[in-house]
């Protein structure tokens, strides 16, 4: 079955369901953060944060804010404030309804935070690769980290991983300063 696909801004009516495919993707690794600590991350950056709509309907989003390279938030605490712009974007969290995964959806959402992050300025992406996620993200172009430091509450396999935006996006997207 064929979707209609956009990627668009996270309004206030998202929230719940938004929250709600949070916790059916990471409450069985006791790593669902809810609403409020999910709301914190998304008003570090609205313009790095982005809902995808498939047919009208919330069916993933992207989570990313300023952060400094090689460290992450702390999946257990608010977002104290709102980081200084640096040359790093930290996508925090990246979730596709279980129905529609494996169709390309997660590369094309990151593939947008990407682009937002190029535009912006942004020279690095960073993310924590969670529950076997690190094949994924090699695939699309991210390195593991090891000096890195990732709060225990990620879990024993959390693994930092990052690149620079001008080795994710092609050639012509990239733009140039």
């Amino acid at each position: 079955m064929e979707h209609r696909i956009h990627i668009r801004e996270i309004a206030a009516r998202d929230w719940p369901r938004l929250a709600a495919l949070e916790h059916e993707t990471y409450a069985h690794l006791s790593l669902a953060e809810g609403e409020e600590l999910l709301r914190s991350r998304a008003a570090s950056s609205p313009a790095t944060c982005f809902a995808l709509d498939a047919d009208g309907r919330l069916a993933g989003y992207a989570l990313a804010l300023p952060y400094p390279h090689l460290d992450c938030p702390d999946p257990t605490r608010p977002e104290p404030a709102v980081h200084r712009a640096g040359p790093n974007l930290h996508l925090h969290d990246l979730v596709i309804s279980a129905p529609l995964r494996r169709r390309g959806l997660g590369t094309r959402l990151a593939r947008h935070v990407t682009e937002a992050a190029a535009a912006l300025g942004f020279e690095t992406v960073s993310l924590v690769a969670v529950d076997g996620k690190e094949t994924f993200w090699r695939a699309n172009g991210y390195e593991p980290r090891h000096e890195a430091r990732v709060p225990p509450a990620y879990g024993r396999d959390a693994l930092y991983m990052s690149a620079t935006t001008t080795a994710l996006l092609p050639r012509e997207t990239v733009r140039t300063r």
